[in-house]
This record gives structure tokens, sequence and C-alpha cells, in this order.
């Protein structure tokens, strides 16, 4: 029974010598990162270039799924004007990022995550669940995104799905014509 209360004793004292952890407070940019990244999707989803554009950097470079890449705000603009209008329908997940923007130096960050995009295309209305790295940086007082690169499962996503599917009608309807061709050159009398 000594020995219990001596070994409770040690330990008691021995956690009580211990510095008392407390957890870092969190760095003011992220809750600018978060109104960033508020402004962007509500942009975004109105369909306001022109809003996003305020809150991209001038040399922004963005890499589309379909592994296009804009230069500029410019691009960006022309990009979306030309694709996203008539194939982006919305977020059902807008980017969500995994864990905190990695801060370097106060003036440059990164964050990645998941989104689910809401996409018509070939007359299909398709959800692509993705993955997408964002660079930031900090100028004038301001976070702007300075990269975004967005990417979909090359082996497991909506278009290949369809892709398989067609291919699987259409070699159950060539076999069906192959037996019909067969049946109806069998039934045929041999000439004389």
């Amino acid at each position: 029974m000594k020995r219990l209360s001596l070994l409770t004793a040690t330990c008691a004292l021995f956690l009580s010598a211990l510095p008392l952890v407390q957890a870092a407070p969190e760095d003011p940019a992220h809750n600018e990162l978060r109104a960033l990244r508020t402004q962007i999707i509500d942009a975004i989803t109105k369909g306001d270039i022109d809003a996003v554009l305020t809150h991209v950097h001038p040399k922004v470079v963005v890499t589309w799924q379909n592994a296009e890449v804009c230069r500029g705000a410019a691009g960006l603009k022309e990009f979306f004007e030309r694709m996203g209008r008539k194939s982006f329908k919305g977020y059902k997940v807008p980017p969500t990022p995994d864990d905190l923007t990695q801060l370097y130096g106060g003036d440059m960050g990164v964050s990645f995550g998941h989104v689910v995009g809401q996409y018509t295309l070939l007359g299909k209305e398709l959800e692509f669940k993705s993955r997408w790295t964002a660079t930031l940086v900090k100028e004038n007082g301001k976070w702007l995104l300075a990269s975004y690169h967005v990417s979909f499962n090359a082996l497991d996503n909506p278009l290949l799905n369809a892709a398989e599917k067609s291919l699987i009608w259409v070699a159950a309807g060539t076999g069906v014509l192959g037996v019909l061709i067969g049946v109806f050159l069998g039934r045929r009398k041999p000439a004389a």
C-alpha cells in the first residue's frame, strides 16, 4: 500500500511539474482567408466573373479538370465566358479546405481540399468530385488567389462511367444484330 501511495505521489508531483500546454492562438490571416473563400464562392455561384476577378491576382494561373490552363485575369474571364456559363451549374459541395491554409512568411499560403461541382456536359447533368489546391498571396494588405488547380479522378468519373455504359449498349446491339444476320443467312435456301 505504501508503494502505491508513493507511486501516486510521484506521478502527481511529476505531472504538476509539466508546463501547461496551451494551444497557440490562430493566426488572424485565417479569418481573412475564410472571407476571401466566401466572397469568391458567392461570386462564382452568382455567375459574376467580374466580382471573382477582384479577388484574383492579375497573374493568376488556373488549371481546370480538362487540363486547360488560364493565365491572367483576362484568360480566366475568357474561359468562364466560353465554358463556365454554359457548363458549370453550381456546387453540390463548394470548395472546402481539408485543413487550415499553410502559411509561409505571412504573405503566402497554400490551401487544399475537395469540391463537388455540378455540370451540364454532352447534354447530361453530371457531378464531379474533385480535389483542388490553391496558392494565395497577400499584396497591399489584401489576400488574392494566385493559382488554382482542380482535378478529378481520371479512372472513376461520370464521363468515363457514361462511356463504359455506352460501350456496353453498343456491344449488346452489335451482338444482337450479328445473331439476327446469322439467323437470316441460315434460313436462306442454298442456290442449286
